[in-house]
């Protein structure tokens, strides 16, 4: 029920389809199209900038499904192609993969695992706009830390603290 409500927001807020298509590097360095509800206004630089805080590319509607992780939800789609699983590092697009593979050591042992619509990084307030490489340097700490120690228990956990900080529009 959700989904049809989101795409009318979408499509009311802006030009431009209601799915965000990119290619992102997935499991064994492998791409694939991830999925998104659209959330900026159509532009050149999709696939090399990183959305900032203050961003005037993201629509009215997109800031509002931004804040509360709705964009995101049609990476469901992902998990369900085997693409993507529920926890696991975020994808990035393949112009950071190939920017940080140079910059950062173990940057590639994040694709030894299955991208995540949540993961560890993100919960700890590692998400967003990466500013300098020491920030991308500690969510490929935090991420290689999660395929280290992977457990059911640590998915659980990351799980519900994606809710609660969703629900309460935590960054």
């Amino acid at each position: 029920w959700l989904f049809p409500i989101l795409a009318l927001g979408v499509k009311f807020s802006g030009k431009g389809p209601v799915f965000f298509k990119q290619k992102r590097t997935g499991l064994k360095d492998g791409d694939f199209t991830i999925y998104k509800f659209t959330s900026m206004a159509v532009n050149k630089e999709a696939d090399v900038r990183q959305a900032i805080a203050g961003d005037t590319r993201i629509t009215s509607f997109g800031r509002f499904m931004r804040k509360h992780n709705l964009d995101e939800l049609p990476q469901f789609f992902n998990v369900l192609k085997g693409e993507m699983s529920v926890v696991g590092p975020r994808p990035h697009m393949l112009a950071h993969t190939e920017k940080y593979t140079a910059l950062i050591d173990k940057y590639m042992v994040r694709h030894f695992a299955k991208p995540g619509i949540t993961g560890l990084a993100q919960v700890s307030g590692l998400r967003g706009e990466t500013r300098t490489t020491k920030e991308m340097e500690e969510r490929v700490k935090t991420d290689v830390y999660y395929i280290e120690n992977w457990s059911v228990l640590l998915d659980v956990k990351i799980i519900l603290l994606t809710v609660f900080k969703t629900i309460s529009g935590k960054k």
